[in-house]
């Protein structure tokens, strides 16, 4: 039985990589002189190549032999943004042309990538990260990647760019209140496309890319598949990779026209309420600011109507919520957190998804992965910054099992 499931992956590989190479099974039987039959037979997963055809065989195919006989999927990629946040502690917000002093500073990684890849890695050591994205020639590239590396990610499909900086985010934070302005710079992220990944050296189990409506060059129309991110993933997918997608709150209006192309292509479509009522066109919070419950589902009904694989996940400060492509739905209040607990919320939302992105990686139900997912986003609030708060699985077990769950 495992000899089978090997020869099958094996046979998908090269079907899938003849037909990206733009060949006929016909076509790589004469370059390898070999016969139709012969090359219809490991596709199916009927028999394998001899060892001594493999370094053409991979050659044609525009891989490795390794990779080309990798049989089963490990780890997570983490695709999309890649920035620094340069954090400032400052007095108040002043009016225009006023002053206002800044009393310190601190650096810190942002963005998807770095957030979610760190936070995953800091759960799990074992667990196999990759980092895909676009970093600036420059001593912010340098800080992000050896952040990732010191974390023990992959970061060899992270892209250096000549032409843009590595993107960044100022944050203006008044220290008696909290509330935080950010001054935001799009940089290299910008340049970052799926040019910059080689989907023939990719053998993650799971991809996640965030965010959209942050990636310029993905999120561009496509005449086909509506946008270049639609395209990307539904690739993705057709080589056996289960997706998931993570948005950003932006206030252009462009959620319909932006997220709706790609749902089709996801399996886990990641957002919060904001992001979610953007999608669906329902408020999510009443004039008091109180969440709208049956808006919540109604919103996730309408998203995973657009196609989505297996599951909408949607998290907001009260709770998580999931709706699952079988109709089962779940609501996982929050936490209940001492008080002076939370030193800060960057991040949150990434420590919530990668919390969730392991719970789905092991396999667990919807409602554990709510549970550790919640876990996962209170050890992130216990940091000022994005990812120094998180903890192993371990902890976030235990954490989930001492503390109650607020009342919705």
């Amino acid at each position: 039985m495992q000899e089978t499931k090997k020869a099958q992956a094996l046979g998908a590989n090269i079907a899938r990589l003849r037909q990206k190479q733009g060949l006929t099974q016909a076509e790589l039987a004469a370059l390898l002189y070999v016969s139709n039959k012969t090359v219809s037979k490991w596709e199916r997963g009927a028999g394998y190549p001899e060892i001594t055809q493999l370094p053409a065989l991979a050659r044609l195919l525009g891989t490795t032999v390794d990779h080309l006989m990798m049989s089963e999927r490990h780890g997570i990629a983490i695709a999309g943004n890649m920035l620094t946040d340069c954090v400032k502690q400052i007095d108040f917000y002043p009016e225009r042309g006023m002053l206002s002093n800044i009393r310190s500073t601190s650096l810190a990684v942002g963005g998807c990538v770095p957030n979610t890849g760190i936070d995953l890695a800091r759960i799990d050591r074992q667990l196999q990260i990759s980092a895909l994205g676009r970093l600036g020639n420059d001593d912010g590239g340098k800080y992000v990647l050896g952040e990732l590396i010191r974390n023990g990610i992959d970061t060899g499909g992270v892209v250096i760019s000549h032409t843009a900086p590595t993107s960044f985010s100022d944050v203006m934070s008044v220290i008696s209140t909290g509330e935080r302005t950010f001054f935001h710079h799009r940089g290299a992220n910008a340049e970052f496309s799926p040019a910059d990944i080689d989907l023939s050296q990719l053998h993650c189990k799971m991809l996640h890319i965030g965010y959209i409506l942050l990636l310029d060059r993905f999120d561009e129309p496509h005449p086909e598949h509506g946008t270049v991110m639609a395209a990307f993933l539904k690739e993705v997918q057709e080589m056996g990779i289960e997706t998931s997608v993570d948005l950003v709150s932006d206030s252009s209006g462009n959620f319909a026209e932006k997220v709706i192309p790609a749902l089709k292509y996801i399996d886990n479509a990641f957002m919060n309420e904001i992001e979610g009522g953007g999608v669906s066109g329902l408020p999510s919070r009443d004039a008091q600011g109180k969440l709208i419950l049956p808006n919540i589902r109604k919103t996730m009904e309408i998203i995973l109507s657009h196609g989505v694989g297996k599951r909408v996940i949607l998290h907001c400060p009260e709770a998580g919520f999931c709706l699952n492509r079988n109709g089962e739905y779940s609501v996982v209040p929050s936490i209940q957190l001492p008080p002076h607990y939370v030193k800060g919320a960057v991040g949150a939302g990434d420590a919530f998804c990668a919390g969730c992105l392991y719970a789905l990686y092991h396999g667990e139900d919807d409602r554990s992965m709510l549970e550790f997912a919640s876990g996962a986003a209170c050890c992130n609030l216990a940091a000022e910054d994005s990812v120094s708060g998180m903890k192993d699985k371990n902890y976030i077990l235990d954490f989930i099992r001492t503390y109650e769950r607020i009342t919705l």
